[in-house]
């Protein structure tokens, strides 16, 4: 087995979504996340990529095509938490958020691992927002 000192990353995590100015309005709009890119690839698809400004990761938000992938959206973890934002500051996002009309589907709870309260984006994937414990 060859040992290389290989560097390995997950960059982008691909979203099914309804359209993309939807949701680009979300997680935009209401999360404040950068739109990082928008390229018209053919006439219905583009390659659309947000994330959270000083990260280098981010979603493809990915246009659903066909029967199974729009049946996909909103529920592509079994209604499980699909996708977890830390933040630095848990109580000024939280306030933000919900000012912004995010719909937090709990009340925010002290855990051993952090602060933290699910809610859900316009299509109704769970997130946790999460300030790990000690910061």
């Amino acid at each position: 087995m060859d040992h290389c000192p290989c560097l390995q990353r997950l960059s982008l995590t691909a979203l099914l979504v309804r359209d993309y100015d939807e949701a680009i309005a979300f997680y935009v709009g209401k999360l404040g996340f950068e739109l990082r890119e928008d390229t018209q690839l053919t006439a219905e698809k583009r390659w659309v990529v947000v994330g959270p400004p000083r990260d280098p990761r981010g979603l493809l938000l990915a246009r659903a095509v066909g029967d199974r992938q729009c049946q996909a959206i909103g529920d592509q973890s079994g209604g499980r938490v699909f996708l977890f934002l830390e933040t630095d500051y848990f109580a000024r996002d939280y306030a933000t958020y919900l000012g912004r009309g995010v719909q937090f589907i709990e009340q925010p709870r002290l855990e051993p691992y952090g602060t933290v309260a699910a809610f859900e984006d316009v299509y109704g994937n769970r997130w946790d927002l999460i300030q790990p414990a000690g910061r």
